[in-house]
């Protein structure tokens, strides 16, 4: 059966909280209750079973009787064995009466069950039932138990249910449906699938049953589900990646952590529990079928295309069969397997000489060199000097390429293919796949690798690079790693060239840990070295670091560390694009407001990493998607923030900064809920790996979007925690300063909202004086204008704050911050509505509307539009949706439909509630629009507080002009 299971760690007895599946319930639950019925399909441990299972309770809570069954592999031959199963739970005095005419008049054995004496037959004589008689019998039982109550049918693995009991059910609630006789069936078939493909074929309770494919779920659900087991959140999305969001794999992948977290991030043994789960699946599949994964799983990048060329011509059913089972998935064309644990117990299968044959067929066929020699060399496993130095020709071109993966895949082939002798060309290599390993997002093959290292005699150089790895692929979780930082220390043995890069990673450290000071004096510490050894590249790299540091302080000395940084040669592409000049320039170009320049740079710069799946292309990613939010490109940010999430996945990351950006592109053009589960799950990553700086971050957006909600008081606590964790001294340095983080300005509107003008004042002026005169800080200056704009409007100096809002939004037009502007514009229309001068307020609401749909910025959008429709209702500031409806002369029966409609119902439901007709209903909502100005329902969800993201009740009121 599809089900799951909790590892230890949960609380005995209890099954895993149905997570993530309230949409679907709903669809079931309105489905029944109209007397339809529904089929459930998805890959084995999907979660179908919970569903059915949820349905049931619910059905026995309302009282309906509920017959379950489900069917068996071993016994989808044996006729009606699923009907006597479901006969057995109905009372005895209903068999024990059924006419004997109406059965085959075979007596069964005492030690049948009552199911089998109903029908009357025994395991010898199936052959002979009556099978008509057996379907009427069963259809006239539950139309008596139907006269009592409603009846629910719930058939699990419908797939494998006998062909006669899939007969009687279809009979059975195809005849009663307008009586209460429903059924949920749930089973997995592949797309073609059929009865002689190993299983039963596709079959449905009625033609017009709800068909629901039960999806994975998402990270934020599978984050929801393991909440009870105290995983960090990097390991559950790590789980959520390896399951493809399947949650039975995903409990059972996550038994591997019932004891302790691995640590240094080494990954997690597989366990023997998914081991068998992967075996049982694959020997379901037909050889044919085997075959083509075993080719898929050792391709690097298989798709269904590459297979065919391969010579597997029926790849496509294949992998939909193997997908069915739940043992990969397919994104954007290509197969990925779920856990990655499929392909090593795929090649573990095979002996030498069938790998050599499938490696053979795939190196005639994969369209790149670096693969081809990668197939050649796989195929053929004895040390091979020459084979050898073409791999690491291979793999050096792959990392020019960007491609880190497969780099790290040749050299690790390198050093396996390499005679023992010289060992010390063995070992680089095996450096180099731990280095690109890092980069890659590879943690397997990173320790496997650093471990050979330092187990064997290697120099005081290469030891320390694969704990440089190590600590590389730790990403933000560098507060565990000290005890890799002591031993590199020791095996860097005082060399300036070892010692450089090793202290750029613990200013990093520190930085990340809130010790901006200990992390300049690393920096400091670590271009000395660089120059000791005369490695301008290492130095160019230090010099951008130190900047970074500077600018996340506040400090403005950090253009003169670009400038020297940009002079010198440019550090090569070796995976840490993150730490270069032109990195960091744009990264200071996005806080200066230089945006246009900021995306060209990093445009060209992900067009060089995109091949790549590593942190280097995350950072890249994440910050395209804060110009394009600034930029007002919605759509875009959407995208770019979406891939830097599932690289961030794939390659087992640290999440809290992809999340960060995740959410910023929420707020913009996406949903406000999804920004606070965002930001939530990643505040609570960071927090785990002590990550200081995002964690600031991500309470900036966290707290605006409390505010959006209408929560403002939890939105400026939220962001006064940033103000205690920053610790920002009377200069303004810190984690938390306004050019590094713009907070102080919506924090001072909030505060302003609340009726504390007074600290909203001092929130204005303290910025400004850490701001000055500074060009670069002129997108603070006029954040900090809008600020000041409500403080006047709180203190009803309307003209003032008029005043300050054009000129806000006269700067934001100028730099190219189009959202920015809209705020303004949204700002202004509260305060002209508020001063009852609605010409005015019309005119910038409906600018700023404008705006918004333009960028594809939808929770602007809705605000907008709601604020327009108060507008055009003639709403004040304190009148009610329910005193507009008076003011428009509503009667009450019209009050009483609006209400409801504006709740969500349905004009059925409106008038089964009311009891009235439904054409009456209509005619009185073609009313009310009249009335009320309105065009649509959802106008009028927003009238009454509602809206999408629930933004409504809280739009016109505190926290109304916050941005991101």
């Amino acid at each position: 059966m599809d089900v799951a299971a909790a590892p230890s760690r949960g609380r005995k007895g209890a099954p895993p909280a149905l997570v993530g599946r309230s949409t679907m319930l709903a669809s079931l639950e309105a489905r029944l209750s109209a007397n339809g019925s529904a089929v459930l399909t998805g890959p084995s441990g999907i979660g179908k079973t919970a569903l059915l299972e949820a349905v049931g309770a619910a059905a026995a809570t309302r009282g309906e009787l509920v017959l379950r069954v489900a069917g068996t592999e071993t016994e989808r031959w044996v006729p009606c064995s699923g009907l006597a199963e479901l006969l057995d739970q109905l009372p005895g005095t209903l068999t024990a009466e059924l006419p004997r005419e109406q059965l085959t008049g075979l007596p069964a054995p005492h030690s049948a069950t009552a199911g089998e004496r109903a029908l009357g037959r025994t395991y010898a004589d199936r052959s002979t039932t009556d099978h008509v008689a057996c379907r009427l019998a069963f259809r006239g039982l539950l139309a008596r138990c139907a006269g009592e109550r409603p009846v629910l049918l719930l058939v699990d693995d419908a797939q494998w249910l006998d062909t006669e009991s899939v007969h009687a059910v279809r009979y059975t609630v195809r005849r009663l449906a307008s009586r209460g006789v429903r059924a949920v069936v749930a089973g997995h078939w592949p797309d073609g699938f059929a009865a002689g493909d190993g299983g039963s074929a596709p079959w449905t309770p009625t033609p017009d049953a709800l068909h629901l494919p039960v999806p994975p779920l998402g990270p934020d659900e599978l984050a929801e589900m393991f909440d009870s087991y105290g995983l960090p959140v990097r390991v559950v999305n790590t789980l959520h990646s390896d399951s493809g969001g399947n949650p039975y794999l995903a409990l059972a992948l996550g038994g591997a952590f019932t004891d302790r977290i691995p640590r240094h991030w080494r990954p997690a043994p597989l366990p023997q529990r998914v081991r068998a789960v992967i075996a049982e699946r694959l020997g379901r599949l037909p050889a044919q079928a085997h075959e083509t994964l075993l080719m898929a799983a050792l391709a690097i990048r298989p798709t269904t295309d590459l297979l065919g060329r391969a010579g597997r011509a029926e790849a496509a059913r294949d992998i939909r069969h193997a997908a069915v089972l739940g043992l990969l998935i397919t994104e954007g064309g290509g197969i990925r397997f779920t856990p990655p644990a499929v392909g090593t117990v795929l090649a573990e299968s095979a002996d030498a000489q069938h790998l050599a044959r499938v490696h053979r067929a795939l190196a005639a066929v994969v369209p790149d060199a670096a693969g081809r020699t990668r197939h050649r060399a796989l195929a053929d496993p004895g040390p091979n000097a020459e084979l050898a130095h073409s791999l690491v020709t291979a793999a050096e071109q792959a990392v020019r390429q960007g491609s880190h993966r497969m780099a790290a895949e040749l050299y690790r082939l390198a050093a396996d293919r390499s005679p023992a002798e010289p060992a010390a060309e063995r070992l680089e290599w095996l450096v180099a796949a731990a280095e690109t390993g890092a980069n890659g997002g590879l943690p397997d093959l990173v320790h496997r690798a650093a471990e050979a290292v330092l187990a064997a005699d290697a120099t005081h150089a290469q030891r320390v690079r694969v704990r440089l790895a190590l600590l590389d692929l730790s990403g933000q979780g560098l507060a565990e790693m000290g005890e890799v930082f002591a031993a590199a220390l020791v095996d860097a043995a005082g060399d300036p060239a070892l010692l450089g890069p090793l202290r750029i990673r613990m200013a990093l450290g520190a930085l990340l840990n809130g010790a901006p000071e200990r992390a300049e004096h690393e920096a400091n510490k670590a271009l000395a070295h660089a120059r000791a050894a005369s490695d301008t590249a290492l130095e160019a790299k230090i010099l951008a670091v130190r900047a970074n540091i500077s600018l996340i302080e506040g400090r403005g000395d950090y253009a003169a560390d670009i400038k020297r940084a940009l002079r010198l040669p440019e550090p090569p592409l070796d995976g840490q694009l993150h730490t270069t000049p032109r990195y960091i320039a744009a990264y200071c170009a996005i806080a200066e407001d230089r945006l246009s320049e900021a995306r060209t740079d990093l445009l060209r710069m992900l067009a060089l990493v995109e091949r790549g799946s590593g942190e280097e292309v995350v950072h890249v990613l994440r910050n395209l998607t804060e110009v394009a939010v600034r930029t007002g490109r919605c759509r875009e940010a959407l995208d770019f923030a979406d891939r830097a999430m599932r690289i961030t996945e794939e390659a087992a990351l640290s999440p809290g900064p992809a999340w960060y950006h995740g959410a910023l592109a929420e707020l913009a053009g996406g949903g406000i809920h999804r920004a606070v589960a965002l930001a939530e799950r990643g505040l609570r990553a960071s927090e785990q790996e002590n990550d200081l700086v995002f964690q600031t971050r991500l309470l900036h957006v966290l707290g605006v979007a409390r505010m959006r909600l209408g929560d403002v008081r939890a939105g400026v606590d939220t962001l006064w925690r940033i103000d205690a964790l920053a610790a920002t001294d009377d200069r303004g340095r810190g984690l938390g300063s306004p050019m590094a983080l713009r907070w102080h300005s919506d924090l001072a509107e909030g505060l302003a909202a609340l009726g504390e003008v007074d600290r909203a004042e001092e929130v204005i002026r303290a910025t400004r004086a850490v701001i000055g005169d500074r060009s670069r800080g002129v997108g603070v200056t006029g954040r900090l204008d809008r600020a000041e704009a409500c403080v006047h409007a709180a203190r009803g100096e309307p003209d003032e704050a008029v005043a300050l809002l054009s000129q806000a939004a006269a700067l934001f037009e100028r730099l190219g911050q189009p959202l920015e502007a809209g705020q303004c514009l949204l700002e202004q229309a509260r305060i002209e509505r508020r001063r009852r001068r609605s010409g005015p307020a019309r005119q910038a609401g409906s600018e700023a509307l404008e705006i918004f749909l333009r960028c594809g910025a939808r929770p602007w959008a809705e605000q907008a539009r709601h604020r327009l429709a108060r507008l055009d209702m003639g709403l004040q500031d304190g009148t009610t949706p329910f005193g507009a409806m008076a003011h428009a002369t509503l009667t009450d029966g019209e009050r009483r439909i609006a209400l409801l409609v504006g709740q969500g119902a349905t004009n059925q439901q409106v008038a089964h509630r009311l009891f009235l007709s439904v054409k009456t209903v209509e005619a009185s909502l073609t009313r009310i629009y009249r009335k009320l100005g309105i065009r649509s329902r959802s106008q009028l969800g927003s009238l009454l507080g509602g809206g999408p993201d629930g933004l409504g009740g809280g739009l016109d009121g505190p926290g109304a002009t916050l941005s991101r």
